[in-house]
């Protein structure tokens, strides 16, 4: 029997069996996912908070929803890379026990506005409000869009305990009495504030952490 009589599961016979080709291309591109993943679960690096970070206070929960919700993820990243240009610019490289508390995650890819990994105490609450109303008021040559209808909404009712509580679920160690006193952090408060509250805590808990790890050039 020549070899173009033979049959059996041969790559030939996987190019021409369409459904299968599929099949196995799944298989084989799901276990290679899984072998990168998998073990980023069991590195500690990866799953416990950076020194001093904790979890978000109810304003500024509040305030990473609005973030959100506005689409400001879609132009800031809040990833500083480990090259010498961006830790000149935007100070030490983000650490992943940074974020063990975002759910999701806003690393981000695209920079139409500036990395904001490290903006937290940077500007005044007074500059963020005037930034927000009107960046160009701030930045002249800035393609912002304004955000003056924050100043006018409140969050006095948003309902932060179950977003809390779900949180919680997935791992976030708020306690009861957090839970519990959180709407009392909203009272009187905007959703400008909570934006602002949110924009002043990116990258200063893990800040120290972080600035060590730079200097003894590890991850």
């Amino acid at each position: 029997m020549s070899s173009s009589e033979k049959k059996g599961f041969t790559h030939a016979t996987i190019e021409r069996n369409v459904g299968l080709l599929i099949v196995l291309s799944i298989l084989v591109i799901s276990f290679a996912g899984l072998v990168q993943i998998v073990p980023l679960f069991f590195q500690h690096s990866m799953t416990e908070p950076t020194e001093g970070v904790k979890p978000y206070e109810p304003l500024r929960l509040v305030g990473r929803d609005i973030y959100i919700r506005e689409g400001c993820v879609g132009c800031h990243s809040q990833q500083v890379r480990m090259l010498q240009s961006e830790v000149q610019r935007y100070g030490p490289y983000s650490l992943a026990g940074e974020t063990v508390y975002d759910h999701p995650f806003l690393w981000g890819s695209k920079r139409t506005g500036p990395d904001l990994a490290r903006v937290g105490g940077i500007y005044t609450d007074n500059w963020h409000r005037i930034h927000l109303r009107n960046p160009r008021d701030t930045e002249p040559a800035s393609n912002m869009p304004a955000y003056p209808w924050l100043q006018h909404n409140s969050v006095e009712h948003d309902d932060v305990r179950a977003r809390m509580n779900a949180l919680r679920i997935i791992g976030v160690p708020y306690t009861d009495e957090q839970i519990e006193k959180a709407p009392q952090q909203l009272v009187g408060k905007t959703e400008e504030d909570a934006l602002i509250a949110y924009l002043q805590g990116l990258g200063v808990e893990g800040r120290a952490a972080a600035e060590q790890a730079v200097a003894e050039g590890r991850r």
